[in-house]
């Protein structure tokens, strides 16, 4: 039975969690003759994103702190545990611990992060879209062990596969129309059961590469957790927790324990999940959050292992049901001491690791960022790290294929450069997904049709310095069904070179093959012709850091407003 979640502050029964006990004590003595209700602490992460060490720059801060890195995530977890009862703490994720990784783990397909997180004490988690990077024969490979079948056993050990159970319920093999993985779990504390449910989100095949979901199906969020609280109701379970890889985002005024103007997916998935259901971890958003939403905790860790959810729940011992659920995030700051068997571990991968990743590959005159600039009121602008990207992949593709421009999506921009040298670890850590590059006929009337699916989309590509065209914050947004109806691009400002595009006339044009295939909503690319596969995108990004170094931040000059171009 589902009790709305309160602060950490507001802990304690309502009156609808004392209906809940079934009667009503009408003396001091009746109440203290009541079972006392099972305490169950849930300690909570997501985006873990193979982050072993502690992030750089922007990424290794939160609430104000220094934050990050397993060591120190393995002993705030312990002590969290040692401050409830050990044997009654749950330790959850929600998706996305393993890909667009640093080198560090992502050299090893993110064993290492899984062999860390296994270690730490990890009980459950939920399957995110990066955990199919690699498809799902790679998910069940990290999941049950093996060497890989490619690389082998790339550290010279055996791999044993995940010390913890990856749930996925929403995730059906298109073939047998069953799950591709468990899709719950009970876990017994002190006689009462508590069911967890695990799921990405129905999106995932639009922001993954076709590859990586081949042969799946992605059910609704919400109905997929109806579903199995029912059947997990039916097996007696009244405790049920859902680990969703999808979340939302609050006002920039919220803190990592508020829940301010909040909007996203996660919101109306909430709304629509059935009352049985009464806590909700999420993440995706990479957003810190602790709400109560139509009577249900909804919380998120934020990301890259800066902060742990402590959940306390407050279990009825007769009936199972949760009485009162409160939330706390908390920073994993590092003024306390490394585990050391996660030092242990960081070592003996590096060791393995040898001197690739410190070779320099190029130098910049200051910290080029992936932040993107305002646009219309939002984030939607050009960004100095993803200019530099496009214009590495135009470098690698403009003689040998004949391109005239790149466009580069946000989603694969993963960090800052800072300023100074840069090594060949940065470099992964800014693109790790190892995308080749492609290069594809469109005619212009297509080039404008992919820059209004932007607007569509939500999602800014980033022009190589060949690219300008100009935006009407008045025009009209097209539709997911016709995209190419909208008016936000000027008709006539798109040039190529300082060339007015031709809407009639083809053009050759890089992108990854991500992209390529239709990611991130940008359907118009796969109407492309003539594709070429060229060299991977690190590879392309490292050779024009060389080429070019030292590096400077672009101009972001590329995408403007009838503001600063008044209409002819």
């Amino acid at each position: 039975m589902s009790i709305p979640g309160m602060r950490r502050a507001a802990v304690g029964l309502t009156a609808l969690a004392v209906a809940a006990l079934g009667a009503v004590a009408t003396s001091p003595e009746q109440a203290d003759a009541r079972p006392k209700p099972v305490d169950v602490t849930l300690l909570a992460l997501n985006d873990f994103h193979g982050n072993l060490e502690p992030p750089s720059g922007s990424s290794g801060t939160i609430a104000g702190q220094a934050a990050g890195g397993v060591e120190f995530l393995s002993t705030h977890l312990a002590e969290l545990r040692a401050a409830a009862k050990k044997k009654n703490t749950i330790t959850v994720a929600a998706g996305d611990l393993i890909g667009a990784s640093p080198l560090l783990s992502a050299a090893f397909h993110d064993e290492p992060t899984i062999e860390a997180l296994s270690m730490a004490g990890l009980d459950y988690a939920s399957v995110g879209n990066h955990e199919f990077d690699e498809g799902a024969a790679e998910l069940l490979r990290i999941q049950n062990g093996g060497c890989h079948p490619v690389d082998g056993c790339a550290d010279g050990t055996p791999y044993q596969g995940a010390g913890f159970q990856y749930l996925s319920a929403n995730a059906f093999k298109t073939a047998t129309g069953k799950p591709l993985m468990a899709p719950y779990a009970i876990h017994k504390v002190q006689g009462v059961k508590v069911g967890f449910i695990g799921m990405t989100l129905e999106g995932t095949p639009e922001i993954v590469s076709q590859q990586g979901v081949a042969g799946l199906t992605f059910a609704d969020e919400a109905v997929t957790a109806n579903r199995y609280a029912r059947e997990l109701r039916r097996q007696g379970v009244e405790a049920i927790v859902v680990l969703l890889h999808e979340g939302g985002t609050q006002a920039a005024t919220g803190g990592i324990n508020d829940c301010v103007g909040m909007t996203g997916p996660i919101v109306d998935i909430t709304n629509r999940m059935d009352p049985s259901i009464d806590v909700v971890v999420s993440g995706h958003t990479h957003q810190a959050y602790n709400c109560d939403i139509n009577g249900k905790l909804v919380t998120s860790a934020s990301s890259f292992g800066r902060l742990v959810t402590d959940i306390d729940l407050k279990i009825d011992r007769r009936t199972g049901d949760v009485l009162s659920a409160a939330a706390e995030n908390v920073v994993v700051s590092r003024d306390v001491a490394k585990d050391p068997k996660q030092t242990a571990l960081i070592n003996r991968y590096k060791t393995v690791l040898g001197p690739v990743a410190g070779r320099q590959v190029g130098e910049t005159t200051q910290a080029i960022t992936r932040s993107q600039e305002t646009l219309f009121g939002t984030s939607l602008g050009e960004s100095p790290l993803g200019n530099l990207i496009a214009d590495a992949q135009f470098a690698a593709t403009d003689d040998e294929q004949g391109a005239v421009a790149a466009f580069m999506n946000p989603g694969g921009v993963r960090a800052d450069l800072d300023a100074g040298l840069v090594t060949y670890e940065e470099a992964f850590t800014v693109q790790p997904f190892a995308n080749n590059l492609v290069t594809l006929d469109l005619t212009g009337a297509q080039l404008y049709c992919v820059l209004e699916q932007q607007f569509v989309t939500g999602r800014t590509l980033y022009p190589s310095s060949t690219v300008g065209y100009v935006v009407d914050p008045n025009g009209t947004t097209g539709t997911v069904a016709d995209p190419c109806a909208g008016t936000r691009v000027v008709r006539g400002s798109l040039t190529l070179g300082g060339t007015a595009v031709d809407t009639a006339a083809t053009y050759r044009v890089t992108v990854n093959n991500f992209l390529a295939g239709g990611g991130d909503g940008f359907s118009a690319l796969t109407g492309g012709t003539n594709l070429v596969t060229g060299q991977i995108d690190l590879d392309a990004f490292v050779a024009y850091l060389t080429a070019q170094s030292p590096v400077s931040a672009p101009t972001l000059n590329r995408i403007r407003t009838t503001a600063e171009v008044p209409a002819a």
